[in-house]
């Protein structure tokens, strides 16, 4: 059985490298000096296709690292949860490493001094060490349990981060959570939602936090043929069902054997037409009970671009990512529909919310300039997606002026999420460098391209001598 995620761009490799002293094309800009980090599944071993779903596969952190105009190291990781550790035939760390198949394998941050391997639904972050390797299980000094998110957003006026988080373990509630520059958990909000979603990211203000509650939900079908016997199913799924978010049930994603063919690595979450799809808005410093929730039409949003208060009126603008449908048919990633940039604005004094389809183009992991988070923006910036296999365009848009060229990058590239950076603290919006990796199906190889953020043109690639499998997201993490 063919399987789009385990092929071409997506085919994991297995060999971990250290580079250095690596080829340049160009000029490197003097300003950057730091890493540019990326996460994406990389399973270990040998995988049943009929059993795998992209979001499964185990953890690996690709980095390199930027100083003095110079490309010095590459490198690459798995992140070393028991069962990565397992298949590749090394002992667990010692430490609190709870058990679970899956490694945090979606997006990579630094915060607080530390490097930050992040994943969703209650399953253990990890921390890194400036080379990648991995520490131990990231709860944040202690402060933080039950799971966090892999799309925390950093305030740029406080260096704050907020998240919301969820997990079938909390049953119909999700968590909002603040993280100060310590790195501690400084406070929680627990806000309930319809039911067992699947809350990917949220959105954040100035003086909002943002919920996208919508229809793809805890599926216990699929969470119970993934741990239970056939006879057993039924019943295991009632039980299941009734007990969610009311008692610690071990975790129905993780497989129990080491990560290869024996391993059921599909993913217990899928649409649900009954779930109402619903977005909810909550003052930064209110409650629960603040919530208000407003409907949208069925749909589901893995990424928000940016959103911001209104600088006229009370209403709050929202440009999302739209997928019409997700994991209806297809469970073995996205790939039900086209997924469309919109721009929703949420009005309090109408209680509605107005959308309006600002791009027709295909396209996904929407970026913009890091300091216009949660403030009004103008550009930013996506990769098309095509029918599963990638795309070879890199899409800028400009959503106040018409300053909206793309890039393709020719037959046969792919190209994933691109990362702004400015050329200086104080730099106007779009001068700086957008960085991300581009896949040449005819080598089979990738480069790691630096981008005029205002034109797409190159300023510089480094090439490297093996593919870096398409995979989530990542960042610019300078150096302290």
């Amino acid at each position: 059985m063919a399987h789009r995620y385990l092929e071409g761009a997506y085919a994991p490799i297995s060999e971990e490298y250290t580079l250095s002293d690596l080829d340049v094309t160009g000029t490197i800009p003097d300003h950057l000096d730091g890493r540019y980090l990326r996460n994406g599944p990389n399973p270990i071993g040998e995988i049943d296709p009929q059993l795998y779903h992209w979001f499964i596969g185990d953890g690996m952190v690709h980095g390199i690292r930027i100083r003095d105009g110079r490309a010095e190291w590459y490198r690459n990781r798995w992140v070393r949860g028991p069962a990565a550790a397992r298949a590749l035939g090394e002992s667990v760390p010692e430490g609190r490493f709870p058990i679970s198949g899956i490694g945090a394998n979606t997006n990579v941050i630094g915060h607080a001094g530390k490097t930050l391997a992040l994943i969703e639904a209650g399953v253990p972050n990890y921390e890194l060490t400036e080379e990648l390797d991995t520490v131990g299980v990231c709860d944040f000094d202690g402060t933080l349990t039950g799971g966090y998110t892999a799309h925390p957003k950093r305030d740029p006026d406080t260096g704050e981060l907020h998240a919301v988080s969820y997990s079938m373990l909390r049953g119909n509630t999700v968590q909002y959570s603040v993280i100060g520059t310590d790195g501690r958990t400084r406070r929680t909000v627990d806000v309930e939602v319809a039911g067992s979603p699947m809350m990917h990211d949220f959105s954040l203000t100035e003086r909002h936090v943002i919920f996208y509650d919508l229809p793809v939900t805890f599926d216990t079908r699929l969470a119970v043929e993934m741990t239970v016997p056939r006879g057993l199913r039924l019943p295991a799924r009632l039980v299941l069902s009734a007990l969610i978010g009311k008692i610690r049930i071990p975790d129905p994603v993780a497989a129990r054997q080491p990560s290869g063919s024996g391993s059921d690595r599909r993913f217990p979450y899928s649409w649900n037409p009954r779930y109402p799809a619903r977005i909810g808005v909550m003052p930064r410093d209110g409650g629960g009970a603040d919530v208000r929730w407003f409907e949208v039409e069925p749909c589901y949003v893995f990424h928000p671009m940016n959103a911001y208060d209104s600088p006229t009126d009370d209403t709050i603008v929202l440009d999302v990512v739209r997928h019409p449908k997700m994991f209806d048919t297809d469970h073995l990633g996205p790939n039900e529909g086209p997924p469309t940039l919109e721009r929703w604005t949420v009005d309090p004094v109408a209680g509605k919310v107005r959308q309006s389809r600002v791009d027709d183009r295909a396209q996904e992991f929407p970026r913009v300039d890091e300091r216009r988070v949660g403030k009004r923006h103008r550009y930013g910036y996506a990769p098309c997606v095509g029918d599963g296999t990638g795309s070879d365009t890199l899409l800028k848009h400009d959503l106040i002026g018409d300053n909206s060229p793309s890039r393709s990058f020719g037959a046969g590239k792919v190209v994933g999420e691109f990362v702004f950076h400015p050329s200086s603290a104080d730099a106007a919006e779009d001068d700086g460098v957008l960085m991300g990796y581009v896949y040449d199906r005819a080598t089979d190889r990738s480069e790691f391209a630096i981008l005029d953020a205002a034109t797409l043109e190159d300023v510089a690639t480094v090439g490297l001598p093996h593919r870096v499998p398409s995979g989530f997201h990542g960042n610019w993490v300078p150096t302290a």
